[in-house]
This record gives structure tokens, C-alpha cells and sequence, in this order.
């Protein structure tokens, strides 16, 4: 295919894509027979990726009812979606709640809201889960509760559970497998065609599900995935990322079985990519790397709260920081009222990153950040609360170093990564607008064509690209139109 009049690197030009890559760029480029689009000057960039989300845990987000901010901040308005809601497979699922809506949550407090149906609500941080009393009767916990299942007094459950999610899948009544199309439509939609799902539990049959998705077109982009140790020996369905470890602050590992798995994980070939939050979390994961060695493509995930010491350590060790600057503008104004004074400064840092010399990248964390990269940018470059207020106005960067963060890693580090090239990838993402118009409002983005490996994904939400990609796949000339 031929895309025409596109603005590359802020130059008007044709493009035209030939056997999954650009063949050729230049001026007024003769169609032959490639089908034709007319770019109507909107910026052609490299599609984008995502550093760090959950694929199949936003699947099941996408059927859940919505319990947390900015959609829900009160108890009126929990009770009014609770009430509403819809059982799917006999329960409500809830995902999102943060304490601000309604305070802590417990069977209890559920109960009173809605006691009919059984109902689980996933803390925003992905780690708890809050049960009703009929849900909790449901599960049968019995006289021998895994730990992580909170009790108020022997035999009698809070409602609260920490860190059970396996166990709990596999009390819940069987579901169909979860819905990766709609997710593949909406990261799609986004301009989205490369993502690292960054699930620390992932194993074989996950990356086959996954794959099988991708194979389908229900996932049509390219995918990496992170899991547990020996996944790349039990599957090459997909490429195996790191080896992913969870970090939580108030149950650190003793330190030299870590160093151990770390040691285990370089010698499968293979990274590990540390989830870590806390400035606890932080300095004990890089202590454990430095003793046992860090390997290229190391990575901490989130390093929410990075400390100047911090940041030297990183840099010193080689290790990747992969974070998301979507919460400066999803939970902004929650971290100026519950965080410690003393870490707001160091809150999702960007420019201290870039200035240190750390490889750095984006992801929006999805579910529990909103899969949406344009609004990651946005913040990254604002620095804005949803009430207004700044956070780290020193942390802002331009909207060309954000948008390095969120591109395949191999271009974030060429000299102009929005440059597009003959013999690179045709993964392509075609805005509505010049991209001296998309920096200046980068949430209110519209992607307009999104390619994989030169082939147009159809974004059903909007017409005009539905109808663009079935002509240009008849053959047709367009001239523009979790548990």
C-alpha cells in the first residue's frame, strides 16, 4: 500500500509499504498497484508500546464494574453501581477501589451496599481483594484459610485477601476464556502495536493463550511476555521477556535465596525485571542485583519512589527503569494528600531519569493504570493532577522525549526516534492531526490507522478507520476518508 501526503518527522511526504516494512519514502512516490490512502497531512509514527500492562487481567477489567476513581468517589456512588450491576458467571466483579470512596472495605461494609449476589472488588494496587459475606460462603474457605485471607477471629473472615489470587481462581465458577479481541481493539485504537505483558505468574499454558490470540488477529500486536522461572524452556510460543519478582514492602525475601533466583534467571539467558514500589522496595532490589550481579536488560518496574541514591545506584548498575507518569495524572491528587511529604519530590520521576543517563521506558500498567499511552505522554509532559494541581514540575520532559519512552526500545535510543526509515518495521500508527498540533493536547489525540507489520488493524470505534480498512483489504484505493 501507498500512504500519501503523511507528515514523517514533521516533513509531508508518501510512503509506501511493501512485504511488512517501508519500502520507500519521498515525494509524490507513483502508486503502481498499492492500494492508496491519503494521510491528509496527520503524523505517521512508529506505533507504539506499551512497557509494562497485563493482558489478561485487563481483559477481565473490561468485565468489571468500576469501584475507584475518577468514575466512583463516593460510598453514594459505589452503592449506585453495585446496585446496577449485572452478575456475570453468578458474581460481581468490581476492580479499581481505592480508599478514598468509601474507606476500608470489608465484608461488612459490602454487605451493606449489596448482599444478594456474591461480590469480590480488587484493591487499585492489584494486590487485595474485598469479599462480601455471600461471596465469602461461596468460596468455602473452611477451617484451613491459605495466609492472606484476613481474619477478624479464628473462623470468621474479614472479607479482606492479600495476595490470593491463585487460590481464589481456582474456587470461582468456571468462565470462558477471557476476552483478549476487545483488548487487542483497544490498545489498537490507541495507536498500540507492541506490548510487554509484565504478569509475574505467567506460564506455559498463559503464553499459549496469549499466542493463540495473537495467531487469531484477536491480539493483533506484537507481544513479549514475562513469567516465571523456566518459561522460555516450557514455550517458544512467544518471545520470553524477563523474569518477573514481586517486591512487597512488609514481607521482603530473605536476601540470598533472592540473589539465588536472580542467578538462576541469568542463566536461563534471561533478565528479571523487579516490581518495586517503596523506596524500601527500591534499595533492597537493587542490593540483591548488585550482589548477584546485574545482566543487560535488568529492569525495575514502577520505581515509584526513586531517591537521588536511588537513581545513582541504578545508573551505576546498567539497570532499565520502566515506570508509569499515567498516576501523576490518574491518582496525582491522592498522592499529595496520603504520601509521605518526604517522597513526593521523588514520586514517578522522568527528567531525573533522562538527566542520570538510565534507559528509560513507559508502560501504563493496565488494568490498574487506563490503557491509554496519550494520556501517559500527557502527564509526563504536565505534570497535572485531575484537580489541576502540579506534581514534579521538575520531572517534565517534551513531548518528543515522552514519546521516545513509549516506542519500541531500539528506537528510543536513535537520534530521532520518530524518524521513519526504508527497512524498518511497517508497525505504523497515522494521527488526525500534524504532530505541532499533537504535542500542543496530547490526551485529546485521535489515531486514525493503526498498522502491524503493514497490515491496517480496524478500529471499530471510528468510522471512518472501519471503512478504510475494508477498502484497503478488498483491493480499493481510499483517497481519505484476572480471577
Amino acid at each position: 500500500m501507498l500512504i500519501r501526503n503523511a507528515e514523517v518527522d514533521e516533513e509531508r511526504c508518501d510512503v509506501r509499504i511493501a512485504n511488512g516494512r517501508i519500502a520507500e519514502i519521498g515525494p509524490a512516490l507513483s502508486p503502481f498497484d498499492d492500494a492508496v490512502l491519503d494521510a491528509g497531512g496527520g503524523a505517521l509514527l512508529p506505533g507504539l508500546q506499551d512497557h509494562h500492562l497485563h493482558l489478561q487481567a485487563l481483559a477481565a477489567a473490561m468485565r468489571s464494574v468500576r469501584c475507584g476513581p475518577p468514575e466512583v468517589r463516593g460510598r453514594s456512588d459505589l452503592a449506585r453501581v453495585l446496585r446496577s450491576a449485572e452478575p456475570i458467571d453468578g458474581w460481581i466483579r468490581g476492580e479499581g477501589y481505592f480508599e478514598s470512596v468509601a474507606g476500608p472495605l470489608d465484608r461488612r461494609v459490602i454487605d451493606a451496599l449489596r448482599d444478594d449476589v456474591p461480590i469480590r472488588i480488587q484493591h487499585r494496587n492489584g494486590m487485595m481483594w474485598f469479599l462480601n459475606s455471600r461471596a465469602l460462603e461461596a468460596l468455602s474457605i473452611g477451617s484451613d484459610p491459605p495466609e492472606g485471607v484476613e481474619h477478624e477471629k479464628p473462623g470468621v473472615p474479614t472479607g479482606r485477601l492479600f495476595r490470593v489470587d491463585d487460590w481464589l481462581r481456582e474456587r470461582l465458577p468456571p468462565s470462558g476464556p477471557p476476552d483478549l479481541a476487545r483488548v487487542g481493539r483497544a490498545l489498537a485504537a490507541r495507536g498500540v502495536t507492541r506490548v510487554t505483558d509484565c504478569t509475574h505468574s505467567n506460564d506455559a499454558s498463559d503464553v499459549e493463550r496469549l499466542a493463540a490470540a495473537r495467531a487469531s488477529g484477536a491480539l493483533p500486536q506484537e507481544i513479549e511476555v514475562m513469567g516465571t522461572l523456566g518459561l522460555a524452556a516450557a514455550t517458544d510460543a512467544l518471545p520470553i521477556g524477563a523474569h518477573k519478582i514481586m517486591l512487597d514492602e512488609p514481607v521482603l525475601p530473605d536476601l540470598a535465596p533472592l540473589v539465588e533466583r536472580i542467578r538462576a534467571a541469568h542463566e536461563e539467558g534471561r533478565a528479571v525485571a523487579f516490581h518495586a514500589v517503596t523506596r524500601t522496595e527500591v534499595f533492597f532490589a537493587l542490593a540483591a542485583l548488585e550482589e548477584a550481579g546485574p545482566a543487560p536488560g535488568d529492569r525495575l518496574e514502577h520505581a515509584s519512589v526513586a531517591t537521588p541514591e536511588a537513581i545513582d545506584a541504578v545508573h551505576r548498575l546498567g539497570v532499565t527503569v520502566v515506570t508509569q507518569p499515567n498516576f501523576v495524572g490518574e491518582r496525582g491528587d491522592d498522592y499529595l494528600r496520603d504520601v509521605d511529604a518526604r517522597d513526593r519530590p521523588h514520586l514517578y520521576r522522568v527528567r531525573s531519569w533522562l538527566d542520570a543517563g538510565v534507559p528509560l521506558r513507559f508502560g501504563t500498567d493496565a488494568p490498574f493504570g487506563r490503557p491509554d499511552p496519550w494520556a501517559a505522554l500527557e502527564a509526563a509532559t504536565l505534570r497535572r493532577t485531575p484537580d489541576g494541581h502540579v506534581l514534579g514540575a521538575d520531572e517534565r520532559v517534551t513531548p518528543e522525549a515522552a514519546l521516545a519512552r513509549l516506542l519500541p526500545s531500539d528506537r528510543a535510543t536513535r537520534p530521532s526516534p520518530r524518524r521513519l526509515a526504508p527497512g524498518d518495521p511497517a508497525d505504523l500508527c497515522l494521527l488526525d492531526r500534524a504532530w505541532a498540533r499533537a504535542r500542543e493536547a496530547l490526551s485529546r489525540v485521535v489515531v486514525v490507522g493503526t498498522f502491524v507489520g503493514g497490515t491496517p488493524i480496524p478500529l471499530r470505534r471510528d468510522p471512518t478507520a472501519a471503512g478504510l480498512h475494508t477498502s484497503l483489504q478488498s483491493g480499493h484505493r481510499a483517497e481519505r476518508s484476572d480471577p
